[in-house]
């Protein structure tokens, strides 16, 4: 799913748009991995018992079944759901940030607001080329966006647009700093 376009204003360019990181989704493919394998080894034991009735082993199969699908609905489909869900978006005007299934919120912030632009990763998140993007905006808190991927790159190319946009300004005043 591709960033809605209809939301661009007239003459905007995405410049760049990522999801988060995969690294995300990897606790929860965990977490289907271990209910599958105690859903698998509770269904066997329950289809094998020779002490259940026929009609018990049936509801309790049901109810294994229920368990394991709603454990893959909470703790599978919702993160992938909301993975999907999550954009940052650079435009040459803005940056955007949107998340949310059902309930959706977002940010945006204009290029020329924007005073700082840092990011931060660790070990681990320099080996999966991801890390966190801080932006600190002309009057509000910073910013911090989780899980951003190849964040170096992201922070070189937003620094570019910063500086695209102060050129952009710039070419509005004369020498002498007087606006033309």
């Amino acid at each position: 799913m591709g960033y809605p376009r209809e939301n661009l204003a007239p003459g905007e360019h995405v410049v760049i748009h990522r999801h988060p990181h995969w690294k995300c989704l990897i606790v929860p493919v965990l977490i289907f991995w271990v209910a599958t394998a105690i859903a698998g080894v509770a269904l066997g034991y329950t289809r094998t018992a020779d002490s259940m009735s026929d009609g018990v082993k049936l509801w309790l199969t049901v109810i294994i079944i229920v368990v394991w699908l709603a454990a893959t609905g909470y703790w599978l489909v919702r993160p992938l759901l909301s993975w999907r869900t999550t954009h940052f978006v650079v435009t040459d005007r803005r940056v955007i940030y949107r998340n949310g299934i059902i309930t959706r919120s977002g940010i945006d912030i204009p290029i020329r607001r924007i005073n700082t632009v840092e990011f931060r990763h660790g070990l681990i998140d320099r080996m999966l080329k991801t890390g966190t993007l801080v932006i600190e905006s002309a009057s509000d808190d910073p910013l911090s966006f989780a899980d951003i991927p190849d964040v170096e790159a992201v922070h070189a190319l937003l620094y570019q647009e910063l500086l695209d946009e102060e050129d952009g300004e710039m070419d509005d005043y004369d020498p002498r700093g007087r606006r033309r």
